[in-house]
């Protein structure tokens, strides 16, 4: 390990630095994160972009005395490299390692949890108010946010209620222009003029929510932003620097393909390169096969709109976008707009198609309710990245949609196990519904090569047995269907275990349900949601007012929040991978 940085265990030895000593450190620590994410994986590109302000923050405020917040919170691994976890470092995201984001259970030095975008200012205005209270008056409460987050409507709202305190509050724009895709909106369009100078002499939006505005300041420059950090210290009440960073800083392909380099997977250190991943013939990932199929559905349907929150290339929505602008809305980072926007759309008589990740739709949800499913309007909800996400962790699983929304009314939920039935599903949907529909479908790849079958209707709220059995029903949904039929498929056709795919969660097909308590004694009902409220409860709910006398397990989440790992680790975990449910049927 490089000289400077090996000594670096805490913000007290970056303050110990002498001035010219920081830019080689600044060079230490982005070769140190260049080369654990190259074989570790992570988010690369927008910790490249804050190495330099990283180090300014560290060297400037008195940490942990102060607050100090990171949003979004992949910009932070700087900050937990300096702050005695880069002895560790080489864990993050791995199983029983350190978190990919700021976790306030992980160390002193993360003041706030921030998986999610947009929630800084509202937590460090918090906190802010909070020392004020406590007469603590000489704490520096600080919210670092970027990546597109201050377009967010929940930062307006803190920045609309900090102008009117006097709190000692400072909100530090990263302003890299970037989110996972690039930013959009008028709001981005504002920052950029303002970083060409257009407002000078004119007051900003900044200043006319009564904050006291520095900048724009070149982000990589340690000297400017020492000097400008050091001057709003000077300042009471609350103050904005507008600080303009290159996403991907320091390493060529990061800078030139901000979006890849976002989380590019594994790489090579030393030239940037991508490492080609297994060139085979593969089922393509869930979120192609829905972007491929609404372009197919687009073709011949004029009605649909597609929506999505800022995630146009995570979700497969890159060429729909491309061919047909003006129905593929990016909204930027606004979930709740995007659900209310989707609402005023269906008004019009048109099919709109809100694609979320189910993470990202809790932030949606009284949207759902209050402007979709109270007025009963027409919207399919793509809900992407359902179940268990990996390494992303607890901020990211997908894991409670299904038991948030089973309780709305005027809305339908479904989870097809495979990409056709997601297919015919979506193609059913698109030629007319009488009230709103939430699909859900896993991240990663699907289950079948030859994929793009011509699309069919199929017949709604109906599952379909796939293996028959006598003693006892496994009734699965979604990614867990695939997983029981692995585990069956090797018990050497044990035809005392029958498997269905349950398709719908709401409504449940009652005429298969019947059929199972009439035929069977025993059932097990697995899913990748919350067992509490999920698709085993609605079971137990309708077993228990058939008067169904059977024995019923119930396989899922558990109550408790998931960490970071891979997949197959984490179910393993919950019990869901396929030795372990191959060792509970074999028990039966």
């Amino acid at each position: 390990m490089s000289s400077i940085l090996a000594h670096i265990n805490s913000p007290k030895d970056v303050k110990a630095l002498l001035p010219e000593q920081l830019p080689l450190l600044a060079k230490e620590l982005r070769d140190f994160i260049i080369e654990i994410v190259a074989t570790k994986e992570g988010h690369l590109g927008a910790s490249l972009g804050v190495i330099e302000l990283t180090i300014a923050l560290h060297y400037c405020y008195n940490l942990p005395e102060d607050n100090l917040v990171w949003d979004v919170g992949h910009q932070a691994y700087p900050h937990k490299i300096l702050t005695g976890r880069k002895d560790i470092f080489h864990t993050n995201r791995q199983l029983n390692g350190i978190s990919g984001f700021p976790k306030r259970s992980e160390s002193i030095y993360d003041d706030f949890g921030t998986g999610h975008s947009s929630t800084s200012i509202s937590a460090v205005l918090g906190m802010a108010l909070g020392t004020q209270i406590k007469g603590e008056l000489s704490k520096n409460n600080i919210a670092v946010i970027g990546d597109a987050s201050i377009a967010s409507g929940m930062a307006f709202e803190g920045l609309n209620h900090a102008g009117v305190t006097d709190a000692n509050f400072t909100v530090i724009l990263n302003d890299n222009a970037i989110g996972i895709d690039p930013s959009v909106g008028a709001l981005k369009n504002y920052f950029t003029k303002s970083k060409r100078g257009a407002f000078i002499g004119h007051p900003n939006i900044i200043e006319a929510l009564n904050f006291e505005y520095l900048g724009p300041v070149d982000g990589h420059d340690i000297d400017a932003l020492i000097e400008n950090i050091n001057a709003l210290k000077k300042i009471r009440g609350p103050k904005l620097l507008h600080v303009v960073t290159t996403k991907g800083k320091g390493l060529k392909q990061a800078e030139k393909d901000q979006i890849k380099y976002h989380a590019p997977g594994k790489f090579n250190a030393e030239t940037g390169e991508l490492i080609p991943k297994n060139n085979d013939v593969a089922p393509p990932k869930y979120q192609e096969v829905i972007g491929e199929t609404l372009l197919e559905l687009y073709k011949t349907n004029d009605k649909l709109v597609t929506i999505t929150p800022a995630m146009p290339t995570g979700s497969g929505l890159n060429e729909l976008m491309r061919q047909y602008p003006s129905r593929t809305l990016d909204v930027g980072i606004a979930e709740q707009h995007a659900v209310t926007l989707a609402a005023g759309l269906a008004t019009q008589n048109l099919l709109p198609i809100c694609v979320i990740y189910s993470t990202f739709l809790q932030r949606a949800y009284d949207q759902v309710i209050h402007d979709v499913a109270l007025q009963n309007l027409p919207v399919i909800f793509l809900i992407d990245r359902a179940g268990l996400v990996g390494r992303d962790g607890a901020t990211h699983h997908g894991v409670f949609d299904i038991a948030y929304l089973r309780c709305i009314p005027n809305i339908s939920i479904a989870a097809p196990s495979n990409e056709m039935d997601l297919r015919n599903l979506l193609y059913t949907a698109s030629n007319g519904l009488d009230q709103a529909l939430a699909i859900r479908y896993p991240r990663g790849k699907a289950t079948m090569i030859d994929w793009k079958q011509p699309l069919k209707h199929i017949t709604l709220n109906q599952g379909k047995k796939l293996i028959s059995g006598t003693k006892t029903a496994v009734l699965g949904l979604g990614k867990m269907t695939i997983q029981a039929k692995k585990a069956l498929e090797s018990l050497n056709k044990n035809t005392s275990i029958a498997l269905y795919d349950l398709i719908f969660v709401k409504p449940l097909d009652t005429v298969l349900l019947n059929e199972v308590f009439e035929q069977f004694t025993s059932i097990i009902t697995i899913e990748d949601g919350t067992i509490h409220g999920g698709v085993g409860s609605a079971i137990l709910e309708y077993a228990q007012e058939q008067n169904y006398k059977g024995k019923i397990i119930t396989l899922g989440i558990p109550d408790e929040f998931i960490e970071h790992g891979s997949t197959d680790e984490l179910y393993e975990l919950c019990g869901l991978s396929v030795e372990k449910l191959t060792k509970l049927f074999l028990s039966i």
